[in-house]
């Protein structure tokens, strides 16, 4: 399982950054989903490195699939802008990337 470290933490702000971008979202939206004490990052990525001690980061990419299936299901910025692509493809690339690293770690 990879570690936690502040490289990996200023990765995955980037890539919630770009994320909640690309869904119409805030990270207040974040922040709620994931029951965050503040939308500010540092605890976002809090909860976040929780998932992580229990699974590492597929359970990291899990948390954030289900927060966009979630999101899916009622409306958003996102849809009312036309963006009708589809709302998985750049978690489940980042799931698999991290699937494919874990296994070449092993």
């Amino acid at each position: 399982m990879s570690i936690w470290s502040e490289q990996v933490e200023e990765e995955l702000a980037v890539l919630l950054k770009d994320w909640l971008k690309h869904q119409g979202r805030t990270q207040a939206d974040l922040r709620r989903s994931l029951k965050a004490v503040s939308t500010r990052m540092p605890a976002l990525l809090e909860v976040l490195e929780r998932e992580h001690r229990q699974g590492g980061m597929p359970f990291v990419a899990a948390r954030l699939c289900a927060i966009e299936a979630e999101w899916a299901g009622t409306p958003g910025a996102a849809s009312q802008n036309g963006n009708n692509a589809d709302p998985f493809g750049q978690l489940d690339l980042l799931l698999q990337e991290i699937r494919d690293d874990c296994g070449s770690e092993a």
